[in-house]
């Protein structure tokens, strides 16, 4: 394919038959069976888009219906989100790890009538909830499900029979022109660090300005060439729903769905992406690792190591040396050379967004010849807001310049608010808080606090309603004390606590590894934590410092409920299950 911007498309249908129109019998979406990479082709997915969407409509799937999705991400993910889309419905992506409960209440919220579900295991916990779903009529099964003698809720259906049928791609792709960019896409439910979900109305125009700006970064910065991704961050979640699967489609690009997060390393070899959007939380692990192995190995890659980041952090710091270059040059031919094998070799950029990347984390990976794209975002914005661009010069301590077409301003009290087609229309069936969060002139309230530095690149340095308050006052960004403690090889994850407390306090989450190389001693396990408590409170503020810490239970996991599908802490979960001891820590 030609590089080229991209066109300016009425939705997101038209948008992917466009494409598929153009890429034919290409392949396009990847997935691996029985030990193999098989394929489907743009053209054998545009059929299958056109045959559910007759489907969906067949069965009573009228526009404006909401239909739930409830999948691991697969090639059929993509093509049920189209297909509804194609039909004239509204998609309402859910979590895989979402309880009965869960379930309930996106279903009570939306009135979907009718439930996409990929599996038995995930069956299992949606079933009950259609129960209670006076609306949901019909549940469609990708894979076989056994229902047992579940009562007669809905009318089933299977996948196959639904995308078997040979109908007018031409004839969907004539259709889908009438949908208007300020038509309904998709209700996305915020997993939200407290509180119940809240269904963000996310219009066809807000998902495609967002591929636009994301398009822009790509043509302008890198060059369109045949773009490769590697998709494994749930498709449910805004960010990779925008950035994994939509803007892909626009690139034309192919996606490969990972097996797991177990065999995403092997999956990135096997691959080789061009482009990966990936959370901090990935990067931090694979730094860890990385380093390990490193110093595993000792000598010379120990030494490459030290250079390699010395030379980045001048580079970076504007003190570049005329005598680093004969070293740099031997450190592109050797270590990095090996890091970059191990993300495929043709690695674009890697671009992260969903949480705050420590700098630290993201010169090291810069060091090892990696390219790295901080963005930021909310599901209110579609999600991306901006990210961080060759052209305007890469800073770790920001997120990067706004997206094309999207205004950012800073009130009076530091807070970032956004304006553009990229600002969700509000929360579904709730007047109250999309009135907290939009003013009448169409400006979103982020709640980040920050501003612009002399580039128009946007610095978060606080989150309003997620700052820790101590008793005499002072604010403190937890996020940042976290994300520094987490970089220790001996903490793999960390809370700090101490809201209208005299200083802060931590629950830690030690290192599987740590603990396995002191033989699960409990008093090596401690004294380990207290010394890298210690060398993280050398570098910190009085107020950020960690007086004292206990070690969590269990680690902290979406199945536990104490971090969200996008790997975020949910403080509310966490400091029920452990506040009783946390408030104890003040009384020693």
């Amino acid at each position: 394919m030609k590089r080229r911007q991209l066109e300016h498309f009425p939705n997101l249908v038209t948008m992917f038959f466009t494409r598929a129109r153009e890429r034919g019998d290409a392949p396009f979406l990847w997935a691996k069976k029985d030990g193999e990479w098989q394929s489907v082709s743009w053209s054998e997915a545009a059929r299958q888009v056109a045959s559910l969407a007759q489907s969906l409509r067949d069965i009573g799937c009228g526009k404006g219906d909401r239909v739930m999705l409830v999948s691991e991400n697969r090639p059929e993910w993509l093509i049920a989100d189209l297909a509804i889309m194609a039909a004239g419905c509204v998609t309402v992506p859910t979590y895989t790890t979402n309880t009965t409960r869960d379930h309930q209440h996106i279903l009570g919220n939306s009135d979907a009538k009718a439930v996409i579900v990929s599996t038995q295991k995930l069956a299992q916990p949606l079933l009950p909830a259609v129960l209670y779903a006076s609306e949901c009529h019909h549940i469609i099964s990708i894979d076989d499900i056994i229902t047992g003698q579940s009562p007669d809720i809905a009318r089933f259906h299977h996948w196959d029979a639904l995308v078997s049928g040979k109908h007018d791609v031409e004839q969907f792709e004539r259709e889908a022109e009438k949908i208007g960019r300020r038509d309904l896409a998709c209700l996305i439910y915020t997993s939200g660090t407290g509180g119940a979900p809240r269904g963000v109305m996310q219009h066809h125009g807000m998902i495609l300005h967002n591929v636009e700006g994301c398009i822009d970064i790509i043509a302008n910065d890198f060059g369109w060439d045949e773009e490769i991704f590697l998709s494994f961050l749930p498709a449910s979640h805004a960010y990779e729903h925008t950035g994994g699967q939509h803007f892909p489609v626009g690139l034309g690009a192919q996606i490969y769905y990972a097996q797991s997060l177990d065999k995403l390393a092997a999956n990135i070899e096997e691959v080789r992406p061009t482009l990966m959007v990936v959370v901090p939380r990935l990067f931090e692990m694979l730094r860890t690792k990385m380093l390990k192995a490193i110093e595993k190995e000792g000598g010379l890659a120990a030494y490459l190591l030290d250079r390699a980041i010395e030379i980045e952090t001048r580079r970076y710091e504007g003190r570049s040396r005329l005598i680093d270059k004969p070293m740099d040059a031997l450190l592109s031919l050797t270590l990095r050379k090996k890091v970059q094998e191990k993300f495929g070799g043709r690695m674009k950029a890697l671009v992260s967004g969903g949480a705050p990347l420590n700098p630290e984390v993201g010169l090291f990976f810069q060091a090892m010849g990696l390219t790295m794209l901080q963005g930021y975002g909310q599901t209110e914005a579609g999600p991306v807001i901006s990210c961080n661009r060759p052209k305007t010069g890469i800073r770790m301590e920001t997120v990067g310049p706004p997206m094309k077409n999207t205004e950012v301003r800073i009130a009076t009290d530091g807070e970032i608010c956004v304006r553009g087609e990229l600002v969700m229309e509000g929360y579904f069936r709730n007047a109250d808080d999309t009135r907290r969060v939009l003013t009448d002139d169409g400006w979103l309230l982020t709640g980040d606090v920050g501003h612009l530095d002399e580039k128009g690149r946007i610095v978060i340095t606080d989150r309003k309603k997620d700052l820790i308050v101590l008793d005499k006052g002072d604010n403190v960004a937890p996020q940042r004390v976290e994300g520094i403690l987490t970089l220790k090889n001996e903490i793999a994850q960390a809370m700090v606590y101490g809201d209208r407390r005299p200083y802060l306090v931590a629950l830690l989450v030690p290192d599987p590894e740590f603990v396995a190389s002191v033989n699960g001693d409990e008093k090596a396990v401690q004294k380990g934590l207290r010394d890298a408590v210690d060398r993280v409170n050398r570098d910190l503020s009085v107020i950020e410092k960690v007086r004292r810490f206990i070690v969590a239970d269990e680690a902290f996991s979406v199945e536990n409920e104490m971090l969200t599908p996008s790997m975020k802490i949910r403080r509310h979960v966490i400091g029920a299950a452990y506040g009783d001891r946390l408030a104890a820590l003040y009384k020693r």
